[in-house]
């Protein structure tokens, strides 16, 4: 998959100049509107992995993940240099690439929920299987006014987590 992305053109260069075509200025906003749709189909399976589990399968697709977003700012950045003409020669195609980065957006975010979810959920794990083993390493001891002491250092037992697992 990585090859098909290498194999895609790069994005057009920003037109600058006032005799720019109206097909220049077109193509702009159909590259980024071209790189937004790939970006979110990727962050959609993602989204979809990672609510199902399926975290390794989609910790795979950041390669291209990371090739999309690179593409995407190159785009946004064009059409950012170009956004006065692109207002002028075609207004439509501007609302249009609004209303449609808008929606990439609300994706996005949907996207960061979920990963933010699945961190917290593994952080919370990582951490009660962390708190068992250190409450089954402590001593049961109390002081002389009968109240439960504090394991000192040499009673906390460090935990490891492999990864590759």
């Amino acid at each position: 998959m990585n090859q098909r992305l290498q194999s895609r053109p790069a994005p057009a260069q920003a037109v600058k100049s006032a005799s720019s075509t109206p097909a220049e200025i077109r193509k702009l906003a159909e590259d980024l509107m071209d790189v937004m749709s790939a970006l979110l189909g990727i962050t959609e399976r993602e989204t979809e992995l990672v609510r199902a589990g399926k975290v390794r399968e989609a910790m795979q697709l950041e390669a291209q993940k990371s090739e999309l977003s690179r593409r995407y700012m190159v785009a946004v950045e064009n059409v950012k240099a170009a956004q006065k003409l692109l207002a002028q020669a075609a207004p439509d195609l501007l609302n249009t690439l609004r209303r449609h980065h808008d929606t990439f957006r609300a994706m996005l975010q949907v996207n960061l929920t979920v990963l933010a979810t699945a961190h917290a959920v593994s952080e919370g794990i990582v951490r009660g299987v962390n708190s068992e083993i250190q409450r089954r390493n402590v001593p049961n001891t109390y002081t002389a006014a009968g109240r439960r002491a504090a394991p000192g250092p040499r009673h906390i037992t460090p935990l490891a987590v492999s990864r590759s697992l």
